[in-house]
């Protein structure tokens, strides 16, 4: 994987994303030494390694470190940061992969990762394995095939069902039906330019009472949220091949270098670099 300069401040970073045959997922390699992500979130899960160095993330309201041979276990839908723990940074692979399609394969809803990092070496270097080689797969049986076993391998630490256990959750991720209301309407109105007093008047509570609540809730502000919303629901325009400028007045952004910086800040390729990889555009020239 070569480097990138155009998409990070720092050379040493690089990130590349590819989607092959099979519908539902996503692939993803990066080296990271100085880029710092912006918390974001993925529709899907996120099933990976740590092939070297150290990362530190925040998720679900707690820092994590996850040094080589381990595995990386999200669940669709949770905002997370990450950035280098050591001078040398970190390389990893992911995998993002919708609920439908794990159902489809495991026949079983409702996984649900209660760990984000687990040191495990032996099952992380044949989950790194995997992923390599549904990077390089030449048609869709064997993704599939590598798919089965990796999610075979992945299986003892998911629990299933549709109701997390008391012991999985903690306190603040309750149900809160007043926070939900403000959620909903993030998600419903994330392009427009929503206030503070708008999300605390839907949730029915003073602005400064709901602004505690919505980050003891969800672990970012309400402003962050949109903005990871903005960004992903501009990811998805982007895999569909819609111009970056269309998608940056599409989803509320100033124009398009913000989207463009933005995009870079949370998924670590700009949004031109990020549809070549899909190969929704042409490559630009060097």
């Amino acid at each position: 994987m070569q480097a990138v300069p155009d998409h990070f401040e720092h050379p040493q970073d690089a990130a590349e994303f590819k989607r092959p045959a099979r519908p539902g997922i996503e692939l993803y390699r990066a080296r990271i030494v100085h880029h710092a992500f912006d918390p974001h979130t993925h529709e899907a899960f996120g099933l990976g390694a740590i092939e070297s160095g150290v990362e530190r993330f925040r998720y679900r309201g707690g820092d994590h470190l996850a040094p080589p041979d381990t595995l990386v276990l999200m669940n669709p839908d949770e905002l997370h940061t990450g950035r280098a723990e050591t001078e040398h940074g970190w390389r990893y692979r992911m995998l993002y992969l919708d609920a439908d399609l794990l159902a489809q394969v495991t026949g079983e809803r409702g996984w649900y990762f209660a760990q984000p990092a687990v040191h495990e070496v032996r099952t992380a270097r044949r989950v790194g394995g995997l992923l390599a080689a549904m990077w390089s797969a030449p048609d869709a049986l064997a993704i599939d095939s590598a798919l089965v076993d990796l999610l075979e391998m992945l299986r003892p630490h998911a629990r299933t069902g549709t109701t997390r256990s008391a012991s999985a959750t903690s306190p603040t991720m309750q149900p809160d039906a007043a926070l939900a209301r403000a959620h909903a309407l993030i998600q419903a109105r994330f392009a427009e330019p929503l206030s503070l007093e708008q999300l605390a008047h839907e949730a029915g509570l003073s602005p400064f009472h709901f602004l505690r609540r919505f980050k003891q809730r969800y672990h970012v502000t309400p402003h962050q949220m949109v903005m990871a919303v903005r960004l992903f629901r501009a990811k998805q325009q982007l895999a569909a091949g819609v111009s970056p400028a269309h998608v940056a007045a599409d989803v509320g952004l100033v124009d398009q270098p913000h989207l463009t910086r933005r995009f870079a800040r949370m998924y670590g390729v700009t949004p031109a670099r990020y549809q070549a990889q899909l190969r929704t555009r042409p490559l630009p020239q060097a």
